[in-house]
């Protein structure tokens, strides 16, 4: 059945949603006060987290790959999440948490992460060489494919678990929490679980917001003249929100399925367009030969400290990022349960770990091939343009060459949007569900609540951009509010390998692949699922004495 089309009597949390918009607000406003001092601060905390948990954030990074690969493997994979069949398609399903994932700045560094890599070459490279140029696809795709998935992968599959099969109510990470070491979701370390959460969300979603506006408006004063203000980004953004706010009003299916698919159906179209009608032969090649690349050297990359140099590299390029992932992880995971229901273990780890990682082999292959080709002919040299005149310029410039060459860049413009639309929804549909009371398999946030969020999620950005607080310090709090998402997702990932053991671990393979369950695994969902009846039927009962004073009183 439809969850969308399911009666709603979840009621929202008022108490964390004040709590974490006031700290939200408060924050903007001290940012844009103390805009000199914030930014000295935030690259303090930020140098001094990347370098102190260097070696731990790597580790937690490759246990992430090993340990998914091993559980998709194991008997442990053939358990499915939930009854029925899967609600979605396996290529809307795809798409829908692929597009939770990322976020539309992607569209941007495909055309440009190279060439920061390029002169920046991890591995002890020397910068701007033909070597740093052969590594700096690899390290592009590195960065985006399997390590990062696999990190969204280990956060969602526990969620998943605890709401699908144990049936646990509550679709919040103070939730999942709370079954799995008895700390109450109401109590202070759920109140706070959730609340770093909440904030984490509003800062990830405001950097990619901001920053996809800004890009936007660059490019599109390059395009009509239209000057770049306040007013025209805050035109584009409420563009977006309005694009967010219907798709979230929608529903599930109406709205975001649909959303998605248009965006990754564009995606892989202009890629196709760039492949075909720019130098193909070697975009293929090198495309190949990046992936081989990535994948022989993958063990160094990972576990790369540079105890020999300064650290600067992976502080800056490989810890931020799977501090970056990391701290969307968590509103990945509560999507991806969201849209898994009738899915197995194994396919959810493996649609996102090589469903996301091939998409963006694919996309990252061929538009930074693309670029690669045009600096190494003379045509546009994207290191000195990315440096002077900005990644807008280059990417307008290395467009321009295309046949249709501005028509090619009004339909990055409508992707983008498109895209970054897609992107809130995901995250919206997150920042309700952890805002919405004892949520249980079934049920989706309440349509007035996704509205609340998605004026909220966008109140937040045009403050920004409005006050000119500065985004790098944001960014900055946002990586690192992800370090203790790393023990959370750890707590989750124990809670899980023991659940697995009560649960499966005396069913052989043959077993749980028909779908049979242990005595203990039956008992622990029967007492679950009475104990949310007896919620329901409270709130039911309380709706009714609310009814019948109102009644009264009139």
């Amino acid at each position: 059945m439809n969850m969308d089309s399911k009666p709603n009597k979840v009621k929202m949390d008022k108490v964390l949603a004040t709590v974490s918009l006031s700290i939200v607000f408060l924050s903007v406003i001290a940012l844009s006060v103390y805009s000199k001092e914030s930014i000295a601060f935030a690259e303090k905390i930020l140098f001094w987290s990347t370098s102190l948990f260097s070696a731990p954030v790597l580790l937690f990074s490759f246990f992430a790959c090993v340990f998914v690969a091993g559980l998709a493997f194991s008997k442990y994979g053939h358990i499915k999440l939930g009854e029925g069949k899967p609600e979605y398609s396996t290529s809307s399903w795809i798409f829908m948490f692929i597009l939770a994932g990322l976020g539309s700045s992607t569209l941007y560094w495909g055309f440009l992460d190279w060439a920061y890599y390029y002169q920046t070459p991890g591995l002890n490279i020397a910068a701007k060489t033909p070597e740093a140029l052969k590594y700096s696809v690899p390290y592009t795709m590195f960065h985006w494919t399997i390590s990062a998935w696999s990190i969204y992968a280990l956060a969602s599959i526990s969620v998943c678990y605890s709401f699908h099969v144990r049936k646990n109510k509550g679709l919040s990470l103070a939730s999942i929490i709370e079954s799995i070491t008895g700390f109450k979701a109401t109590g202070i370390v759920g109140r706070s679980i959730d609340l770093l959460f909440l904030l984490c969300m509003f800062g990830a979603l405001t950097i990619s917001l901001v920053l996809t506006a800004i890009t936007f408006t660059n490019i599109l004063s390059a395009l009509t003249g239209i000057p770049n203000t306040f007013m025209t980004n805050a035109i584009i953004v409420l563009f977006v929100s309005i694009l967010f706010a219907l798709s979230s009003y929608v529903g599930m299916d109406k709205g975001m399925q649909r959303l998605s698919s248009m965006v990754c159906y564009a995606v892989f179209l202009f890629a196709l367009y760039v492949f075909f009608f720019g130098p193909s032969q070697f975009i293929l090649n090198n495309t190949i030969t990046s992936i081989g690349l990535m994948f022989s050297n993958f063990v160094s990359m990972s576990l790369f400290t540079d105890p020999l140099g300064d650290g600067k590299f992976t502080r800056e390029w490989t810890v931020f990022y799977w501090l970056w992932w990391t701290s969307y992880a968590p509103g990945v995971a509560l999507f991806v349960t969201r849209v898994s229901k009738g899915r197995t273990i194994k396919e959810v780890l493996l649609a996102m770990v090589l469903g996301g990682s091939a998409g963006m082999w694919i996309f990252f292959g061929i538009m930074e091939n693309y670029s690669i080709y045009q600096f190494l002919h003379g045509v546009v040299n994207v290191p000195e343009v990315l440096s002077t005149q900005g990644g807008e310029v280059a990417i307008a410039q290395l467009l321009n060459l295309l046949p249709g060459g501005t028509l090619m860049m009004w339909i990055f413009l409508a992707i983008m949007v498109i895209f970054l639309a897609a992107h809130m929804d995901a995250v919206g549909y997150a920042v309700s569900a952890t805002c919405s009371k004892g949520l249980q398999e079934g049920q989706d946030p309440s349509q007035n609540v996704r509205l609340f969020w998605c004026v909220m999620l966008t109140l937040v950005p045009l403050a920004m951009i409005f006050s000119k607080a500065p985004l790098d310090t944001m960014k900055a709090a946002t990586i690192v509010t992800a370090l203790p998402f790393i023990i959370i997702i750890l707590v989750q990932t124990f809670g899980l390998v023991r659940w697995l053991r009560e649960d499966y671990a005396k069913l052989p393979s043959y077993m749980i692949e028909k779908g049979e369950k242990s005595d203990t695994l039956k008992r622990i969902q029967e007492s679950n699922e009475a104990l949310i009846q007896q919620a329901l039927n409270a709130n039911a009962l309380n709706g009714e004495l609310n009814s019948e004073h109102e009644r009264k009183s009139v």
